[in-house]
Formats: structure tokens, sequence, C-alpha cells
């Protein structure tokens, strides 16, 4: 296994070389001029523009833009924006508030989408199983920020339960509220996932040996049926780790959260370059690093399942 998680590492290094790249050569496609977009509506005063472009290297072609950036990554170093200020604060500022708000998103959607879709199996055709398949339609049919404004009417604004945004209550009490609303998608998924994978292993022919052996019912749904089951449903949990990272841009602003999706949307409309590609290339880290998790949890899950 040491030898699998050495290649899945340096399969890393050309990874996120070219997605930087794409990244970098998107952002350049952009309409407009960054320097200008410093000034706002105001013109740019022509003497310090060339100062700053002559800077950032933006008089230069996009291959020596890239290298100048690049080969600052392999030094640490993620650039700076158009202000001045080094990505790496924007970072160490930003990044713990969407790691909290994702993480805390990331346990709910876990926790409530495998017991729902557990609870629909076992009782599949009955009451509960259709409660589950209707919740979960509507979740996955009501869009992220309608769903984020309806909650803050109704816990912080009519029943005053949780902050309405911001951050400065710090966690859970600022967090639960956008966490449930990032989370509710996917939880929806994880629920009919889990409620697929466990209703078919439930009639496996090992299920049925354990249940014929006298085996106690906890025994047989946790050990046996719902081992095997979350093979799936880890492969998915895998996966939207990253894309909670990447989709909170929408739910942080819908509550005015100061995180990474915020900073990246404000970056976008700036053209700031090495910030947009710099916290895109730590998103793409995660999701590497999320999905190298999964695969070993593989083998925890089903010891058939070697890496040689």
């Amino acid at each position: 296994m040491g030898r699998y998680v050495v290649r899945r590492l340096l399969q890393v290094i050309p990874v996120a070389i070219g997605v930087t790249f794409i990244i970098f050569c998107l952002v350049f496609a952009l309409p407009g001029d960054p320097i200008q977009a410093l000034a706002g509506d105001k013109r740019a005063d022509p003497n310090i523009a060339a100062i700053l472009r002559d800077h950032y290297h933006l008089n230069q072609p996009l291959y020596l833009q890239y290298w100048h950036y690049i080969s600052g990554v392999f030094t640490g170093d993620l650039g700076e924006t158009y202000n001045g200020r080094a990505v790496s604060d924007l970072v160490s500022q930003r990044f713990p508030i969407t790691l909290k708000l994702g993480l805390t998103a990331f346990a709910l959607e876990a926790v409530i989408g495998i017991v729902a879709g557990i609870f629909a199996a076992l009782k599949r055709g009955k009451f509960l199983d259709n409660v589950v398949l209707v919740s979960t339609l509507v979740l996955i049919s009501i869009p992220v920020f309608v769903l984020g404004s309806v909650l803050q009417l109704e816990f912080g604004v009519n029943l005053k339960i949780t902050p309405v945004a911001g951050i400065q209550q710090g966690w859970p009490q600022s967090y639960i509220l956008p966490a449930i609303v990032l989370a509710t998608t996917s939880m929806a998924y994880i629920a009919r996932l889990t409620r697929a994978s466990m209703t078919e292993s439930v009639r496996a022919d090992y299920v049925r040996t354990a249940i014929a052996k006298g085996l106690p019912q906890r025994r047989v749904i946790g050990l046996h049926a719902l081992r095997n089951s979350l093979i799936p449903v880890v492969t998915f949990l895998g996966f939207d780790l990253g894309a909670l990272m990447g989709g909170a841009i929408i739910t942080e602003r819908v509550f005015n959260m100061p995180g990474i999706g915020q900073q990246l949307a404000q970056s976008l409309y700036l053209r700031e370059r090495p910030v947009v590609v710099g916290l895109v290339t730590l998103l793409v880290l995660i999701y590497l690093v999320a999905n190298l998790l999964v695969d070993l949890l593989y083998a925890v899950l089903d010891p058939r399942i070697r890496y040689e």
C-alpha cells in the first residue's frame, strides 16, 4: 500500500500544474483590464497603470506570466493581489471559515443522509420510505439560494434562533444554518444512494446466511449489510468534500461569510489571476487528497480489495 500512496501523491504534481495552467488561461481570457478595475469608475493614472502592469508582468505573454506564477508556487509564494496583499495571507485568514463550514456540512450530510437511507431501505415501500423519497426529491429541487433565503427569514428574522448572516457568534451558531443549506442537496443524494445500496445488500446471499445462523439484526445490518453498502456512499462523500469547498461560493454570498468562496467571487470580478488560481489550486489539492483517502477506505470496508 505504501507504493500505491507514493504513486498517487506523485500524480498530484502534474494534475496540479495542469489545473493551474487551465485556470490561468481562463482567467487571462476574461475581458477587461484588471488594473483599470482597481480604479473603479474613474480612469486609472497612465503612469501608475504602467508601473503596475510591469510589476505584475501583465505586459508579457501568457506563458511567461504563468512561468512567473508557477515558479513562485514551488517556492511557497502564491503571489499577491493587485492591491499588494499576499495571497497566502488571504488563504490563512479565509480558509478556516470555509473549512469549518464545509466540515460541518459534510458531517450533517453524512450522518443524516446515511441514517435516513438505512431506515428507508429497512422500511422499503412503507410510510417512512415514502417520506424519505419525497423529502429528498424536494430538497434536490430547491435551489441553494432560495433555500438559504427562506431559512434566513424563518430562523434568523422571525424565530431569532440563529444569526441571519456573518460569523460574529462563531461556531456553531453562525455556521449551522449555512451548513444545513450547503448540505441539503448532497444529503438527499446520499440518502437515496444508501437506500438503493442497502436494499441490494439486504437481499444478498451472505446476509440471508447471517440471518439463518441466528445472528442479531443489529450485527447483520451494521456489520454485513451496511459495511458493503457504504462503498458507493464513501465514493460520493470523497467527491463531495471537494465540491463542498467550491460550492460554498453561493452559500457564503447568501450568508455574508468571509470565506474562500466569497473571496473567489470577488477576485473573479476584479480579474485577480494569482488569487483565483491560488484558491482553485488549494481546492484541487483538497479534492485529490479526499479521493486518495476514499481509495484507502475501500480496503477497510472490503477486505478483498488490496493495493499492490
